[in-house]
């Protein structure tokens, strides 16, 4: 595990934020009619637009790079969805839009899950419950904590709601490459684990499903699906650890 410096955090604070204005802009921008392509293309050119680059196209998989900007990931997707030119959005239908930058050599990386037009109440509670159990990791990202304090807090409030937690993908350090140590899974036991310290910086990324946690990848060799065909939500953030407290990097 690699500490940042004052230095390389503040590169990273500027990748992350553009990180999250395009997620803040998509969300104007994701409706019934769109295809998932439009939103690829949308992040791509506002990455470049920032003389950034795009830190998921070309990322090597299993037989062939990762061909997109962003993973566009819709209903029981859980993950690494391909955009395509055919994937057309419906109202009722939910997406997960996960998206990374390189700016001078450091990485930014979050997630947002997106209601398409008018969503069923079982959906809004899972964007609700997951966005919450974020929110609860990163409240435990603190100097002195352990990183099973991050994973049972994500846990807790996921599994007391009713739904479970991806446990074959997890979050994962951020720097000088898009995923470093530590692995930071979404269910643990508290007090556990690596002990957080000033300077670590963290893509926390719960991955929340409907239904049992348990997953499959399509043939594409990409895109990570429920295995139930039950839906699945996405939220990350970019943190890095400070001697007061926390900082999400990728918060516009």
């Amino acid at each position: 595990m690699e500490l940042k410096t004052a230095k390389e955090i503040e590169k990273m604070r500027t990748a992350g934020r553009v990180v999250g204005e395009i997620l803040q802009k998509l969300s104007r921008i994701i409706k019934p009619g769109i295809t998932t392509k439009d939103i690829d293309i949308f992040s791509e050119k506002y990455i470049k637009s920032m003389k950034m680059m795009p830190a998921f196209l070309g990322v090597k998989g299993i037989s062939y790079p990762f061909p997109a900007s962003a993973c566009v990931s819709v209903n029981d997707e859980v993950v690494h969805g391909i955009p395509s030119d055919s994937r057309v959005l419906k109202s009722g239908d939910i997406v997960s839009v996960d998206m990374g930058v390189i700016y001078e050599g450091y990485y930014g990386d979050a997630a947002m899950t997106y209601a398409v037009g008018g969503i069923s109440d079982a959906a809004a509670k899972l964007l609700k419950i997951t966005e919450l159990s974020l929110q609860k990791g990163i409240e435990q990202s603190l100097s002195g904590k352990r990183l099973g304090d991050i994973s049972y807090a994500i846990q807790k409030i996921v599994e007391d709601a009713g739904f479970s937690v991806v446990r074959d993908f997890v979050g994962h350090g951020i720097g000088r490459s898009l995923h470093e140590d530590p692995q930071i899974p979404n269910f643990g036991r508290a007090a556990a684990g690596v002990k957080l310290l000033p300077g670590m910086v963290l893509a926390i990324e719960p991955m929340v499903n409907a239904g049992s946690y348990e997953v499959c990848i399509l043939d594409d060799d990409w895109t990570v699906v429920t295995k139930d065909g039950g839906l699945s939500a996405h939220f990350e953030h970019t943190v890095a650890i400070t001697e007061s407290g926390c900082e999400i990097l990728t918060k516009v």
